[in-house]
């Protein structure tokens, strides 16, 4: 059975491919340097639709219809502009309701896509363009350190890492965030209010990367205007002893916050990038390997969630689990000393 990666290491290369949701227009070409903030690629669409059926509002066939149509297909038309007009002696007209562009043109009927909006797709990280993907984005690459989280507002930023946290289950609050952090990527803990995410938007702050959040503030973190990165997930949980020691080591040191959201599809999760220079390229970490024993894990349900631990055994088959269900699993020693038995399904490994 192969185990989903949690990357989280000190040194690795980070490849990750942009990809725009309609075509467009890509702004950078392969070997140039992007910046996280960088637009790599920009396009507007539509977001609805209007049919204008001219031969059922005139009374005519489609093919007469057809010649009563003034627009043609990738016309630009402005809201009140004549789209079809039936040429009589009492001339009646239909005109486009809004501002948009014509899809199809014929049949007795004008399609158009209206209500256009602009997405632009950003680099997400710092590195060199490795391929460009025609009209759709590109393929970027960097070496660094990657910690990758469970949640993220959808916002990107950079800036020096200021960590705020002493041991794994630490709490952040507002009356930690003074002025001499603005402009800091805050490293903290357990967020439990709405005062330390309003605290950290007013000085403000340049990204939050955080142990866990209460559920009741997913929404107002939606609205805020830098990145929250959620590194184990919701309510009160401790951060992962392997993220702790590698970000805290990395104190005072400039990092991309990504906080994309988690798309179980594309397997693109929220990471931390923090760049280094190296002279030989490391080989880009897998996705996905086997479980094997001595595995660094990290549980992923209760009632162990976010816990770290190793692999001690695989046992043949499928075991008896204590809810009374039987399923392949793995019987892993937590950094507390205790060894429990976990489904695999439940566990993801850690590297």
């Amino acid at each position: 059975m192969l185990a989903p990666v949690l990357h989280i290491l000190a040194l690795t290369s980070i490849v990750r491919e942009r990809v725009l949701p309609v075509a467009g227009k890509v702004n950078f070409s392969v070997n140039q340097k992007v910046n996280p903030t960088d637009v790599v690629a920009e396009a507007n669409y539509a977001r609805e639709h209007v049919l204008l059926d001219v031969a059922r509002t005139f009374g005519v066939t489609a093919k007469d219809a057809d010649k009563m149509i003034k627009v043609k297909q990738g016309d630009r038309v402005t809201q009140g502009m004549v789209v079809a007009e039936n040429g009589k002696f009492l001339s009646r007209s239909i005109k486009s309701p809004r501002p948009g562009r014509v899809m199809v043109a014929g049949g007795g009927q004008v399609l158009m896509e209206v209500g256009d909006s602009r997405v632009e797709l950003r680099a997400g990280m710092p590195g060199t363009v490795m391929r460009v993907i025609p009209e759709r984005g590109v393929v970027i690459r960097t070496v660094g350190a990657l910690i990758q989280g469970t949640w993220g507002n959808g916002r990107v930023e950079n800036g020096m890492m200021t960590s705020l946290i002493e041991k794994e289950d630490d709490v952040l609050t507002a009356s930690r965030l003074d002025v001499s952090l603005r402009g800091s990527v805050i490293l903290g803990g357990h967020i439990r209010d709405m005062e330390t995410l309003k605290a950290a938007a007013e000085m403000p702050v340049r990204g939050l990367i955080v142990s866990s959040i209460n559920t009741s503030l997913i929404q107002p973190a939606m609205q805020m205007r830098y990145p929250i990165l959620v590194l184990d997930g919701f309510g009160m949980m401790p951060m992962n002893s392997a993220a702790f020691k590698l970000l805290t080591s990395n104190n005072k040191h400039e990092v991309t916050v990504n906080a994309e959201f988690p798309d179980r599809y594309s397997g693109g999760r929220p990471e931390v990038i923090i760049p280094l220079q190296v002279n030989n390229e490391p080989d880009e970490p897998d996705d996905y390997v086997p479980f094997a024993v001595g595995q660094h894990v990290r549980m992923r349900r209760s009632p162990h969630a976010g816990t770290v631990g190793s692999i001690t055994n695989l046992p043949a088959g499928l075991s008896a689990l204590p809810s009374g269900l039987r399923a392949p699993a793995a019987e892993v020693k937590l950094d507390s000393g205790d060894t429990v038995l976990v489904p695999l399904v439940n566990l993801e490994v850690v590297g």
